[in-house]
């Protein structure tokens, strides 16, 4: 009983520290994933160089991403918040104007003062633009711990990808061999499908971005490169993300050239969505994870129930790492069968009761 007791009390102390650590043991997660996804790049290089400068160049490819992309996103969005706050007020006079011009419209306004309450809300939205300091430095607390979340991450990232093979065979030594030959043969296998994954993942939201920037810029809308690097990053998410994306650019193109543009950007969508989801996806599946869909769709709710978009997006490497352990140890357990219970010890049967022997140091009568 005092046995029994120890283990609950441990059990749930181990739960209670998991819970105060759930940051960085997700920022953990997190860069374990990373370092398994850029392992492919930085092994390539490390054929030609140091291990060190291989990271090194890795790490400055992706830290200039998030750069390129400000620089290609954030100055339109910018130019267009200003130009809408500033149009605001004309933007009100034209919709009280065809209000005025419908009965039915009119009649409505005339109960509610729609119209009115619209015009003057427009006109305070340039003195509230210019209030939006305030608002920053509020949120400037969130934003130097999301800063120092990455830094975090990307360390840790670097640690993994410079020692991390050296602490998996420091680990291995302390096991037997046969058990370490198919543990490493495991992390191998999944390291391989993540990578593969990744890659894939990658090109595919490539793809969808490239076509969406030249159906856009053929279309006229404008900001068309903005429009496909979002396209680009939904893309990344499994199942939903390219039908979001695909609903945020329809959304564009209603502001744009209605209805050509935005009918033809639907079409487009729905028959690109079929090849990626039938032709595409599958064969990046097939050859990255070989994954069962169903997993997949089960892997993707629960990631993202667990852990947002992020989840969504490690849910089916780490599904795939999970069925290759499986795989391997229904495979250990096929050429190591179990050895068969043994039967129990034959009792000899008893023989009819003979009735008490004689007495010892008694002759019989």
């Amino acid at each position: 009983m005092a046995r029994t007791v120890l283990i609950v009390v441990a059990l749930g102390i181990g739960f209670y520290l998991v819970y105060l650590l759930r940051g960085p043991i997700g920022w953990l997660l997190v860069a374990t994933f990373l370092a398994v996804a850029l392992s492919g790049p930085v092994n390539f290089l490390d054929q030609r160089m140091k291990r060190g400068f291989a990271i090194t160049l890795v790490y400055l490819g992706v830290l200039a991403v998030p750069f390129a992309l400000g620089a290609l996103i954030v100055p339109p969005l910018v130019e267009e918040g200003n130009n809408l706050a500033q149009n605001a007020p004309q933007y009100a006079r034209d919709i009280t104007r065809f209000v005025n011009d419908n009965e039915t419209l009119r009649n409505i306004n005339k109960d509610y003062d729609v119209t009115q309450t619209l015009q003057g809300e427009a006109e305070k939205l340039p003195r509230k633009l210019g209030g939006a300091a305030s608002t920053l430095r509020d949120v400037g607390l969130g934003i130097v711990n999301s800063i120092f979340a990455l830094v975090t991450i990307l360390i840790l990232t670097a640690f993994m990808l410079g020692s991390g093979r050296r602490w998996i065979d420091a680990g291995l030594r302390f096991l037997p061999e046969d058990r370490a030959r198919r543990i490493d043969r495991v992390l191998g296998r999944a390291a391989k499908a993540v990578g593969n994954y990744v890659a894939g993942a990658l090109a595919q939201a490539t793809l969808a971005g490239l076509l969406s920037y030249l159906v856009l810029t053929i279309l006229g809308v404008p900001f068309a490169a903005p429009l496909a690097v979002i396209v680009f990053f939904l893309d990344l998410i499994p199942l939903i993300g390219a039908t979001i994306g695909a609903v945020v650019v329809a959304v564009v193109t209603l502001f744009s050239d209605f209805p050509t543009a935005t009918i033809v950007w639907v079409i487009f969508s729905i028959i690109y969505q079929q090849v990626e989801n039938n032709l595409i996806q599958p064969q990046i599946q097939k050859r990255a994870v070989n994954i069962n869909p169903f997993l997949v769709v089960v892997a993707v709710l629960f990631g993202a129930a667990l852990l947002g978009v992020l989840g969504a997006l490690v849910a089916v490497p780490v599904a795939a790492s999970l069925q290759i352990a499986i795989r391997e140890y229904a495979e250990y357990r096929d050429i190591n069968p179990r050895p068969a219970p043994e039967p129990p010890p034959e009792t000899p049967p008893e023989g009819p009761s003979a009735g008490p022997g004689p007495i010892e140091g008694t002759a019989p009568a």
